[in-house]
């Protein structure tokens, strides 16, 4: 199962540094391909074919850690790959978010685009070793 991540910009400081790091650690267990494009129109020529995309929005789905490791298992099982859009500072637009499957929440909270990068790679990052069993 691939995983692909389209950001709208760049990471920066300070988030470059964890963004690095989680990428890093997943690696063992579940490599993330993050591509970063200029706008939001780039990014549905980034979605790879066949991929189950979903889009990250406050008002999807929220997911418990535990939740989290249990959604992945199921698209593993699958044999999905994913894809997930971060939009950048105004979130993703209605044409853009019409392009998901399904729609996940990292909280209700507003947070930044870039922030919501990382946390997305740890929550990812805490599902596959919760399905590795550390």
């Amino acid at each position: 199962m691939k995983v692909t991540l389209v950001a709208v910009g760049k990471v920066k400081a300070p988030f470059a540094d964890a963004d690095v790091h989680y990428r890093k650690m997943l690696q063992r267990h579940q490599p993330v391909e993050v591509t970063e494009v200029r706008d939001e129109v780039n990014i549905e020529g980034r979605i790879p074919r066949r991929s189950h995309v979903i889009a990250l929005d406050r008002g999807g789905r929220a997911l418990s850690s535990k939740a989290w490791a249990s959604w992945l298992s199921e698209r593993r099982i699958d044999a999905q790959d994913l894809c997930f859009l971060i939009g950048g500072p105004e979130g993703l637009s209605p044409r853009t978010m019409a392009l998901a499957d399904e729609r996940i929440s990292l909280g209700p909270q507003t947070m930044a685009h870039q922030l919501t990068r990382v946390v997305l790679l740890e929550q990812l990052f805490r599902a596959t070793k919760i399905l590795a069993g550390e």
